[in-house]
């Protein structure tokens, strides 16, 4: 606890929170994302380079944390007329003329420009502004600072961010802002979000009802769930066969049917259809990413069969609100019900619960034609689908002339706030080479590449030299003194042993033993060192230790300012040497050994800094190149032109997978989870027990487990063409002995294999099993386990 701000940090969830909402509630249920903070409470999460525009009263608090540590924070105050007034917070901290958010709000994008509509709307004029450097210096992680303010007055506050190349480690990083109210009493109801553009429609539902509107081809719908787990029905009809007697409005069968998924998501399949095939909206951006095409909007027989006759109804208030566009009554209304949390169990029972959708949570679609459009506030509260306590919908309609990104919602943790899907540094080079992307980790990334498919794709890699952005790893900058001490402590790996220069890859794990996630350490020198797997909640773990344990030390996300590009393959060395200048005090690349990094640039010694290493994911020759964002097309430009002469090929998710299975190269939540540990997940060589005389997180379970195995991961190899899927049972008989972890056709060896992990009894190469396919029963497909990796298994080529 900091005696100073009267706010405890869950050691859990990265959140903090004040004495009094510990012991809210009674049920002892935690509902992360939910508003738990006391009445008069307010918490805004403020993304590193992102402003905040927040309205204080006589007598409110605002307080800002520094999770990470070593962000700055500045805090620009406005009085009712406009007017800079920094005095008019309480505080003792420098004020300057030479503010950097007025740099900030010169910026183009989503964010600011919201900003700058919520400036506008207060008549402020951000000319000539003066800012309170509320934080700066070497501030520690959890590092607070508050002030009360003395009349009606608007915060700007800003957490400014620079750009931090490759080879340097002090990425800027989020703030957490708190308001407390003095007159909580005095609070209105829950705020809505700032518009994402100027709407031309804003409409509020409000709770148990519905309300009809028009919207023209081209125009976004935005439907927002105000307080949280709130259902929503929408419908839409085409308004020209309206017009002419025809009603044609979405059908959620024969979008099903065309999108091969039980409702649209952002990205590829995002569109809704009606029942002659022909799209009417399509999805642009889902905060919740939980819905149901499934059930009707909440109809009168519902409740009359559920003991409640006459019960309010979204389908009667969808008929009611229809009536005067001469559209006719049913009974029962199809729709898209937004936040609606439903399901299907093993037996075919369709359930409901809460929804997942939180405070704010969004779906914002694109109309395809003039329609008109049907939204309802669900009435229902004699189930959990509403939460129990039914609440308003608000709607905005922005016109077609704003451009908003594809995205859906990234939250590290169940209790952090949104993100948006982003696009990498090399996002604009890839889209112009595909349009089939997935959603992984919080960015798009290309499946598979037009005029190439997965299996050219992989070819190029395993005989040539191919390209793949992986920029979705998660990066930490580990600083300080400690931090050393606190990797020793965390990772199953000798750290110690690390010289400048060098990396190795290692688990992290639990007390149990169970992993945390793999990765790999950089070394960057002494008291630096950089991090890089594949979750974000290790880099939060880490944090969490190091503050356990009191160390001296940082851990800064850098996952923003550190992009990266794997250029893999027997080629890849004749491409990248002739781009990359080191330093001669800097490894050059034709030297770069396996699992070492050099500090580089491209072309010469002023070109574009990067860091190069010798490291991959496909089990070939291979380096990865990192760069700032900022870089990124001039990298990808520069490695694509090097290697033309070689053919270069860029290289999607699909391939990848075919490419690491061979390998026997793990993937989270496939290979290993937190209930796996380094054994059974196939990497029992990064726990050095024997040479690792440290104590670390999860030794003593690690040592248990080692005398005690249960599970192994092994190679399948099928008979036949079909192939296992992830999940899949194992089988010798009746009884299950393990389950498919990943599964692919190898191209190279021209067989059907597979990971797998079996117990240990049954675990010997030549031992004959069958994988289990519909039921399980009723179609096995057989099978031999074999040692793995199934490629290259000296790893004579990674070596080379």
């Amino acid at each position: 606890m900091n005696a100073t701000s009267g706010i405890i940090r869950d050691p859990v969830s990265r959140q903090y929170l004040t004495e009094e909402s510990l012991t809210s509630g009674t049920s002892g249920i935690l509902h992360p994302g939910i508003n738990s903070l006391p009445k008069g409470l307010e918490r805004y999460p403020l993304q590193a380079g992102g402003l905040l525009v927040v309205d204080l009263k006589p007598g409110d608090e605002l307080k800002v944390i520094d999770p990470e540590g070593l962000q700055p924070c500045e805090v620009a105050v406005f009085d009712e007329s406009g007017t800079p007034r920094p005095e008019a917070l309480q505080h003792n901290r420098p004020v300057t003329s030479q503010s950097r958010i007025a740099g900030m709000l010169a910026v183009n994008s989503e964010n600011i420009r919201s900003i700058n509509l919520a400036l506008n709307k207060r008549n402020i004029n951000s000319d000539n502004l003066k800012s309170i450097r509320f934080i700066e210096g070497e501030t520690t992680a959890g590092h607070c600072q508050a002030a009360v303010c003395d009349s009606l007055i608007t915060c700007l506050v800003a957490a400014p961010a620079t750009q931090m190349p490759a080879h340097e480690q002090l990425p800027p990083t989020d703030l957490l802002v708190y308001i407390t109210r003095a007159n909580p009493e005095e609070l209105p109801a829950p705020a809505l979000p700032e518009p994402l553009a100027e709407p031309i429609l804003d409409l509020r539902i409000e709770r148990c009802t519905s309300r009809a509107y028009t919207v023209k081809a081209g125009d976004y719908i935005q439907v927002i769930d105000v307080e949280g787990r709130e259902c929503s029905d929408f419908q839409c009809f085409d308004l020209a066969k309206l017009e002419q007697g025809i009603e044609r409005c979405l059908d959620a069968t024969t979008t099903r049917t065309l999108m091969a998924k039980a409702y649209p998501q952002p990205g590829l399949h995002a569109k809704f259809y009606d029942q002659d095939m022909n799209p009417m909206v399509e999805v642009i951006r889902d905060t919740c990413g939980r819905h149901d095409t499934f059930g009707l909007a909440c109809t009168a027989k519902y409740y009359d069969d559920a003991g409640y006759p006459g019960h309010v109804n979204c389908s009667d208030n969808f008929n009611r609100t229809l009536a005067p566009f001469e559209i006719e009554s049913r009974p029962g209304w199809m729709a898209m019900n937004f936040f609606f949390n439903t399901g299907y169990d093993d037996h075919n029972q369709l359930f409901s619960d809460e929804p997942w959708s939180r405070p704010g949570d969004y779906v914002l679609m694109r109309a395809l034609k003039d329609l008109v459009c049907v939204s309802s506030a669900c009435p229902d509260d004699i189930d959990p689908a509403n939460g129990w306590n039914p609440t308003d919908i608000h709607v905005r309609v922005y016109p077609a002339k704003n451009e908003f990104s594809t995205a859906v919602a990234y939250r590290m943790t169940p209790d952090a706030e949104p993100q948006l899907t982003k696009e990498t540094a090399f996002h604009s080079r890839t889209s112009k080479l595909t349009g089939n992307f997935v959603e992984y980790n919080g960015y798009w990334l290309a499946n598979r590449f037009n005029n190439h498919g997965p299996i050219n794709e992989y070819w190029a890699c395993r005989d040539g030299v191919a390209v793949i952005d992986l920029s979705p790893l998660r990066k930490y900058e580990v600083l300080g003194p400690d931090a050393e001490e606190l990797l020793q402590t965390c990772v199953t790996r000798d750290v110690r042993r690390l010289s400048p220069g060098q990396v190795v890859y290692t688990a992290m794990c639990y007390e149990n033993g169970g992993m945390v996630d793999d990765g790999t350490v950089f070394r960057m020198c002494e008291n630096n060192f950089r991090w890089v797997g594949g979750s974000d909640y290790s880099g939060i773990w880490l944090r969490q230790q190091a503050q356990i344990r009191n160390l001296n030390c940082w851990v800064k996300s850098s996952t923003g300012q550190l992009h990266n590009l794997q250029v893999q393959g027997p080629k890849s060395r004749d491409v990248l040497k002739k781009i990359i200048w080191t330093r001669p005090d800097q490894t050059p690349l034709e030297d770069l050994a396996w699992f070492r990094f050099s500090v580089a640039r491209i072309g010469h010694d002023q070109g574009t800094p990067i860091l190069v290493s010798r490291t991959g994911y496909t089990g070939e020759l291979g380096y990865e190149v990192w760069c700032h964002p900022k870089d990124g097309a001039e990298v990808w430009d520069a490695i694509m032109e090097a290697g033309k002469q070689d053919n270069i090929t860029p290289l999607g998710l699909e391939a990848l997978d075919m490419l690491r299975i061979e390998a026997g190269l793990i993937f989270a939540d496939y290979e290993f989870s937190d209930e796996t540990d380094p054994y059974e997940a196939g990497i029992s060589f990064t726990v050095p027990l024997k040479s690792k005389t440290d104590d670390f997180i999860g030794r003593n379970a690690l040592v248990k487990r080692k005398e005690n195995p249960q599970k192994k991961l092994v190679g399948l190899e099928l008979h036949g063409d079909e192939m296992a899927a992830h999940g899949d049972c194992v089988h010798i008989g009746r009884q299950q002995i393990g389950v498919i972890t990943s599964a692919t056709r190898s191209p190279k060896l021209s067989k059907n294999i597979a990971l797998c992990r079996l117990t240990t009894e049954h675990s010997e190469p030549g031992t004959e099993v069958e994988v289990g396919k519909l039921d399980g029963h009723q179609k096995r497909l057989p099978a031999t386990v074999v040692s793995y990796p199934f490629y290259d298994p000296t790893k004579s080529r990674v070596r080379a």
